[in-house]
């Protein structure tokens, strides 16, 4: 590929990867809308339902883009991989090293290190007012979206040669961009998001099957 073909690829994806994840925020932003509502029932169900069709268009839209660009180009050969007892074990060893990410950012919290983020807080404060709702949504439909975005599309754009230093970087990218995308300062939070990030990517890349880092993701979300 020349170089002027190259970068108009490359500045393709880029204006994709952002249309995506925008496409993402305003579904998820209409849902967070319908909980203000809350003491006007038929405006917040009117929210909703608008939410809903929002929210399965565009999960209807990535997973379809996603599924196109791996028909177009997939030299790491990722597609369905047959659960089994190892596959299982690895994915609860990386639920632990996730865990105990966890704690040890709950007892940063606990002791003054760090605050409570405020992605989090928003989370928490959506949850007290649509509560089975909001955990749906970040225990079930946030971990599918963010799983295609992170680690299916952008992974496979911009890190798609099957080598092993390709693969460190696709790892590391996004999980760096995964904590960004939740903490927007390059402080010890961030560090913390990426860390986590950089498990999901590894699982994305370990196991080759984009469902193992999603249900990796809801575990991490709903179990806590």
């Amino acid at each position: 590929m020349n170089p002027t073909r190259y970068l108009i690829t490359k500045s393709t994806q880029i204006l994709k990867f952002v249309g995506f994840l925008a496409t993402y925020i305003v579904a998820e932003s209409v849902f967070e809308i319908a909980g203000q509502y809350i003491k006007d029932p038929l405006s917040a169900r009117h929210l909703l339902g608008l939410a809903l069709v929002l929210i399965a268009g565009a999960l209807a839209l990535i997973g379809w883009r996603y599924g196109k660009q791996l028909a177009a180009n997939n030299p790491r050969h990722f597609g369905r991989r047959h659960p089994t007892a190892k596959r299982i074990a690895q994915l609860l060893w990386i639920f632990i090293l996730m865990t105990a990410i966890q704690i040890l950012w709950q007892w940063l919290i606990a002791n003054h290190v760090l605050t409570t983020p405020s992605n989090q807080q928003a989370v928490e404060a959506a949850e007290v007012k649509m509560p089975m709702w909001n955990i749906f949504f970040g225990g079930i439909l946030a971990p599918i979206f963010e799983e295609l975005i992170f680690r299916g599309i952008f992974m496979n754009y911009f890190f798609n040669k099957d080598n092993r230093l390709n693969n460190l970087l696709a790892v590391i990218v996004s999980g760096s961009l995964f904590g960004f995308a939740h903490e927007m300062s390059f402080d010890l939070t961030w560090i913390m998001y990426s860390a986590l990030g950089c498990c999901l990517s590894f699982a994305y890349m370990h196991f080759r099957d984009i469902r193992y880092s999603i249900a990796l993701h809801m575990m991490n979300n709903l179990i806590p």
